[in-house]
């Protein structure tokens, strides 16, 4: 299938469980007819506010993916929901949840690089603390279109960019929830950069807008074509947004510019 209607879908998540469960089921109403696949943000079930918490980990059994499970079959679309602290073989990492058409659950993807950081001037965060690395890349195919996953954090990781690009990926996908911070400094500069050198695809779906007093998170999700153009940028007033994308504008910017033909270093990954 070479073309693939995408939506990206910006939240402002809290700590209520329901309350996001509640925001991203109105998400899915509010897509446009026609929408093949959506992609939602790190952290999209549940966000850490209250200092200390510990985060309440799920599975893939868990009854709060019931109901997008049945939008997933009712539309027969696919569902990215970006991360969700998810319990595997008994430990909680922050997983990537994907729903296929059918309403079957997976979890294709964990995150590799953890947020520890300290920047200067703001509160630190470790995300280790709480979470187990994820130890591999993964490519999935969503209606004939080669996907490759990502959190937040990996945005910063060359290597892992260049192993999707090695594998000559359709797309890949961030979901994210950058500080402010760095969101004014490095989001939109990194993401078109990924798009560009993997010519590719970038679906970046953020979180945006203060969640809690002291926790801010940067927002501008956004759709990025294999040039590198953004053609689709999330707002305050739209938090839900859309393209039809085309396989053919992969292979046109491939062939203006054969990258796959001069690349010299071998995968870190091999």
């Amino acid at each position: 299938m070479d073309i693939l209607k995408v939506a990206v879908c910006e939240m402002t998540s809290t700590d209520d469980w329901q309350k996001n469960q509640t925001d991203v089921l109105a998400k899915l109403r509010a897509l446009p007819d026609g929408t093949q696949f959506v992609s939602f943000p790190e952290n999209s079930l549940y966000m850490r506010l209250k200092e200390g918490a510990k985060i309440p980990p799920v599975e893939l059994q868990d009854p709060i993916f019931k109901p997008l499970s049945a939008v997933a079959l009712d539309k027969k679309l696919w569902i990215h929901l970006g991360s969700v602290p998810l319990i595997l073989n008994g430990r909680t990492q922050n997983a990537t949840v994907m729903i296929d058409p059918s309403g079957k659950l997976t979890s294709p993807y964990q995150k590799l690089h953890l947020f520890d950081v300290e920047i200067s001037g703001h509160k630190s965060y470790r995300e280790s603390d709480q979470f187990l690395h994820g130890t591999k890349p993964s490519i999935i195919d969503v209606n004939g279109w080669k996907l490759g996953l990502t959190i937040c954090y990996d945005l910063r990781f060359a290597e892992l960019y260049n192993y999707y690009a090695q594998n000559e990926v359709d797309m890949i996908l961030v979901p994210s929830a950058f500080t402010v911070p760095t969101g004014l400094a490095h989001w939109e500069i990194l993401l078109r950069a990924r798009a560009i050198e993997s010519q590719c695809y970038v679906l970046a779906a953020a979180q945006g807008g203060q969640h809690s007093p002291g926790r801010e998170t940067y927002g501008h999700s956004v759709i990025i074509d294999p040039w590198g153009k953004i053609l689709a940028e999330a707002t305050v007033e739209h938090k839900v947004i859309s393209s039809t994308l085309n396989l053919s504008e992969i292979k046109k910017v491939r062939t203006q510019i054969p990258m796959k033909h001069h690349r010299k270093n071998p995968s870190i990954y091999s």
